[in-house]
């Protein structure tokens, strides 16, 4: 099935990859895990967006302030190119780079990417409005169908900008396909822009995962309330936990659902009924820190150069622009 565009007064909002194959998969392993993915139902995307706002949760407003001092920068460093989001959200900070490629000549193209089709129609159609200049489709869906969509689909230079730490959520297998797929999507010159986070203290990085007001824990738990609508599901959230930890020695925080009693959960759309126990867990996300030598590495041997790299003056984020 592939990328639906996003028309903003016309096409209702649709999500991709809703076989669930992933989720039977995940919840029949030994370690039950369930991609982040499934965070972002409506729901999910406006709890993440207030968890943006949280005290602990720093790194939205440190790439935000890296963004306000360096924008212009980078803009200056791509020229006029067609842009390309990947996990859009709301598009709040992307504002501070819209702003900077709009003071430059020629005409722009800005493609919006999110498995949230809710959040995605508001947004594009707030842009639409803000920046009259930007020729501006949303493509509602996953990364790998974005990038599988959007391959070879451009004569223009393209930039992919990929921001906030979400390229933490991929394991280093999976981060190596992800960095292919975007070398090929690309064309010799294209810029690519990431955001990561990296290594701290962990007291800081299980602060910025446990806030004292518990939206993450009520955005972790509502995962479990999105699979139930799209699954035909029973789970009851009440009988689960939420728990962040940071595992040293991979340096990635890893978050956890615990149950607290022994059950059974049924989703009648995949055939699917499973027991837990109490105690048991499912792991929802990690979210890898890096260290800026490392992956630069990384980045090169899928032929995607650094040409810079920008970060706060105590080094807790970092972005990267890469040319292939």
């Amino acid at each position: 099935m592939l990328i639906t565009p996003l028309v903003v007064q016309k096409n209702r909002p649709q999500s991709l990859d809703n076989d669930g194959e992933d989720v039977i998969y995940g919840l029949t392993q030994v370690q039950k895990k369930l991609p982040p993915k499934y965070f972002y139902d409506d729901r999910g995307s406006e709890l993440f967006e207030k968890i943006c706002e949280l005290p602990e949760y720093y790194p939205t407003r440190t790439e935000a302030s890296i963004l306000h001092q360096y924008a212009n920068e980078i803009a200056r460093f791509t020229g006029c190119c067609e842009l390309i989001e990947l996990g859009s959200g709301s598009s709040t900070k992307t504002r501070l780079l819209l702003d900077a490629y709009q003071q430059l000549p020629g005409d722009y193209r800005y493609v919006p990417i999110d498995v949230s089709g809710g959040i995605l129609k508001t947004s594009v159609q707030q842009l639409s409005k803000e920046y009259p200049k930007f020729t501006i489709e949303g493509l509602i869906g996953t990364y790998d169908r974005a990038l599988a969509h959007l391959e070879s689909t451009s004569a223009l230079p393209r930039m992919i900008f990929f921001l906030g730490s979400s390229m933490g959520n991929f394991t280093p297998q999976a981060a190596d396909e992800f960095w292919a797929k975007i070398a090929t999507t690309l064309n010799p010159g294209d810029y690519f822009l990431l955001g990561i986070d990296l290594q701290k203290s962990p007291a800081i990085l299980e602060a910025a995962y446990n806030d004292s007001q518990g939206v993450t824990a009520a955005f972790n738990l509502n995962m479990l309330s999105h699979l139930n609508w799209r699954f035909q599901g029973n789970f009851d959230p009440d009988l689960f936990t939420h728990q962040a930890i940071y595992n040293q020695t991979d340096t990635q925080i890893e978050m956890y659902l615990h149950c607290q009693q022994d059950h059974c959960v049924s989703l009648d759309d995949l055939n699917l009924d499973v027991s837990f126990e109490a105690g048991e867990s499912i792991l929802t996300e990690i979210s890898r820190k890096f260290d800026l030598t490392k992956i630069k590495a990384q980045l090169s041997s899928h032929g995607l150069n650094t040409m810079k790299i920008w970060t706060d003056s105590a080094q807790w984020f970092g972005l990267i622009l890469c040319q292939a």
